[in-house]
């Protein structure tokens, strides 16, 4: 306070000295009124400070309690950070543990697939054996059944005999002669005697038996008796219609004359497949068809349908009877007919059948088991079965991958001659993960070395194809509409539609040298069928 006054009375007088200096003259009062100027503007600036100094210490205090909840609030939000660390590590652990489980079922899953597949197998085998039992059991009914009627012809023959005899003896008894054990006619000469005949009166102690009937091959079927021809229908596997066609059938004459009507009336045949069946049979009598499609039976078609991969229709094919015939013929409605409707498996059937084409419809053509594979063809990579594709995975490190194509369809007919199937597709069916490049290259790249180049080409030309769609497992075949136009061409175009193979006669062939041999026995049998 002392200090102040100094100040302000030092100022007094420092500003006095300058007016008198100016020649202005200032009274003492001037002076004195002055310094209680100054002195009331020192004492308002005190309390000026005074105040401002409460001010801070009042915001100060503010502050500090600003300050003190801020770092409760961090504290606070501190423990809840890390409480949620501490579930993030508890969620971690469950979706680790979820997705180890998730594994273990994927693994069981392909595990059942596989059991049931394996089950599918022997239920299909079983009804196989099944049917060939129920089969037997019918042959023994018709042979039963037509044992009294082979009785009543033998009385027959036997009485007629007889009596002709007797009216020749009495009309000359001079030619009467011994007759031949295989003949009932008495005006032949006298022959040698030969074993093996028939007595008139065998009949009635031998009855009916299957392997005295021995069809005449040389003879035109024409004249095939009705037991020749009813031997033949159950060779043939249509041993169920054979009660009907004992009733109907009077010698081979009446099956080649008989209509599509005639077979459902009077052999009750209604399976659109028994019917096809046996017209080709019927159509292939007596031809040299080249090839040993008429030797493939049902049976072989169905452990075929193990080869390539589609175990899962033996059933349908079982009760079609379908043979190798049949495959050759076999148009898309047939397919669809047995309940084969998948894009992938008709491609599948397609080449397989080509595949057989180019290999004579030899019974053992496809490769089952690895042998000495040392400089492999593309035309022995075709006659990989599903089994082989499978082990040629498991030699290339995917062994994992190998169990998903059982039942896909994939055989190495499918992989080599097939445009559409490319190493996408493969992936797709094997179940690899689009995120796992490497796999996926590694694949690819053991696919093109196996494929060969030209293969490889055709697949990259139908891939740069604007129309081109990606080769899937779920892709369905969508069923033909009749186009209805004229009255006079329905039937013409309803038989052109009808007549659409699921691998076409002109079916674009492999131009590489290893195919070349099956490629001309083909186009050979091409041929033979444009000149029919």
């Amino acid at each position: 306070m002392l200090f102040n006054l100094v100040r302000i009375y030092g100022v007094c007088i420092y500003t006095y000295t300058l007016l008198t200096q100016t020649g202005v003259f200032i009274k003492p009062l001037s002076i004195s009124c002055l310094m209680v100027l100054f002195q009331s503007n020192g004492h308002s600036s005190d309390t000026v400070y005074q105040e401002r100094l409460s001010r801070v210490e009042s915001d100060k205090e503010c502050l500090l309690l600003q300050v003190s909840v801020l770092s409760d609030q961090v504290e606070v939000q501190g423990e809840k950070i890390r409480d949620l660390d501490m579930c993030l590590e508890e969620h971690k652990e469950k979706l680790n543990a979820t997705e180890e489980k998730l594994q273990e079922e994927l693994l069981s899953k392909s595990s059942l697939e596989t059991q049931k597949l394996e089950l599918m197998t022997e239920v299909s085998s079983l009804r196989r054996k099944l049917a060939n039992v129920e089969r037997d059991c019918r042959d023994q009914e018709v042979y039963k059944d037509m044992t009294p009627h082979a009785d009543i012809m033998s009385e027959v023959l036997f009485s007629s005999s007889l009596l002709q005899g007797f009216y020749m003896f009495w009309s000359n008894p001079s030619r009467l002669k011994r007759s031949q054990s295989t003949s009932l006619d008495m005006d032949q000469t006298e022959t040698e005697f030969q074993r093996g005949g028939v007595r008139a009166t065998a009949g009635p102690r031998l009855g009916w038996s299957r392997d005295m009937q021995q069809k005449n091959v040389d003879a035109p079927f024409a004249q095939w008796s009705r037991e020749e021809v009813c031997v033949w229908l159950q060779e043939l596997g249509l041993g169920l219609h054979v009660a009907q066609a004992q009733q109907w059938i009077r010698s081979g004459e009446t099956l080649l004359q008989a209509s599509q009507h005639d077979l459902d009336k009077e052999l009750g045949i209604k399976h659109p497949l028994h019917r096809k069946k046996l017209q080709l049979a019927l159509q292939a009598l007596g031809l040299d068809e080249g090839d040993g499609k008429g030797k493939l039976d049902h049976n072989w078609v169905t452990r075929w349908l193990d080869d390539i991969g589609l175990p899962q229709y033996k059933s349908q094919f079982e009760e079609g009877k379908v043979d190798g015939r049949m495959l050759h013929y076999m148009t898309v409605d047939d397919l669809l007919s047995l309940k084969v409707g998948s894009v992938l498996h008709h491609l599948s059937i397609k080449r397989a059948i080509q595949v057989l084409r180019l290999n004579f419809y030899e019974p053992n053509c496809l490769r089952r088991r690895p042998s000495d594979e040392n400089n492999i063809t593309p035309a022995e990579i075709s006659q990989w079965t599903n089994h082989r594709v499978m082990e040629w995975l498991r030699s290339a490190d995917l062994a994992e991958y190998a169990p998903n194509l059982r039942g896909s369809g994939v055989h190495g007919g499918l992989m080599v001659l097939e445009p559409r199937f490319n190493v996408e597709t493969l992936a797709l069916l094997l179940n690899i993960p689009p995120n796992k490049t490497l796999l996926r290259r590694h694949l690819a790249t053991h696919f093109h070395l196996l494929v060969g180049s030209e293969a490889q080409r055709s697949k990259q030309q139908c891939l740069e194809n604007p129309d081109y769609s990606l080769l899937t497992a779920t892709a369905k075949v969508k069923p033909r509409r009749l186009s209805f136009g004229g009255f006079g061409t329905m039937r013409k175009k309803r038989q052109e539609e009808s007549e659409e193979y699921v691998c076409p006669m002109d079916v674009e062939m492999p131009q590489s040298t290893c195919f070349q041999s099956g490629l001309r026995l083909y186009e050979d049998d091409l041929d033979q069928l444009e000149q029919k």
